[in-house]
């Protein structure tokens, strides 16, 4: 645990693709798609919470703050990492945020740790990570420093993309490896699940990983 490092798992979409709802709380496993996440995530950090939108109460058995969007309408994932920041910035000493998405039930353990040891030669920057030589915006490590800078972005210029702001600030990419499991074909640490299909995958993929 990095207790220098405050963590969000960013879950306040609104999951169209899954038929609305919380896709976050949809069951894999012997649990939730989120409680995957939070074992996983919460080790690596300090304090942490969860973006959500909507009624907190249906998350009181979950035991973290609860961060509704402070921008209107919906406005995706920098919303959330904005809420983040705020959040990380009045009510902690962490002088970052790691987020994390709320629908990756297989992201990696050293994910953290990693991102800190990529920005430690610039700090200033955002450090994201990749898979298989894609980029995955909603993991990375941000400095509270930027929040006023993202609140410009998302409310006065109304850009709701995170590539794009990360590629405006200053980023270093990180890469890392596939799980190699037992099974065909190694598994992207950050598949995420969008469609019914994925959850099914995802169910065959948490077996195939205990077995």
């Amino acid at each position: 645990m990095n207790r220098e490092v405050a963590g969000i798992i960013l879950a306040g979409g609104q999951s169209r693709r899954m038929g609305g709802g919380d896709k976050s709380l949809l069951a894999l496993g012997s649990g939730r798609l989120l409680d995957h996440v939070i074992e996983r995530f919460s080790p690596q950090v300090g304090p942490l919470a969860l973006s959500a939108n909507g009624d907190p109460a249906r998350l009181t058995d979950i035991s973290l703050p609860v961060l509704a969007d402070t921008v209107k309408g919906f406005a995706g994932p920098l919303a959330g990492i904005l809420a983040g920041l705020e959040w990380v910035f009045g009510n902690t000493n962490c002088q970052v945020l790691v987020t994390a998405a709320g629908d990756t039930p297989f992201l990696p353990e050293d994910l953290v740790e990693r991102l800190v040891d990529a920005a430690g030669a610039r700090p200033d920057s955002i450090a994201v990570a990749c898979s298989d030589g894609k980029r995955h915006p909603t993991f990375a490590l941000w400095p509270t420093g930027c929040r006023d800078a993202l609140r410009h972005f998302l409310v006065e210029e109304d850009n709701r993309r995170v590539s794009a702001f990360i590629d405006r600030h200053g980023s270093v990419d990180v890469e890392f490896p596939m799980l190699l499991k037992s099974g065909p074909q190694p598994i992207d640490p950050f598949f995420n699940i969008n469609m019914p299909g994925d959850l099914a995958h995802a169910e065959r993929l948490l077996q195939s990983m205990k077995s």
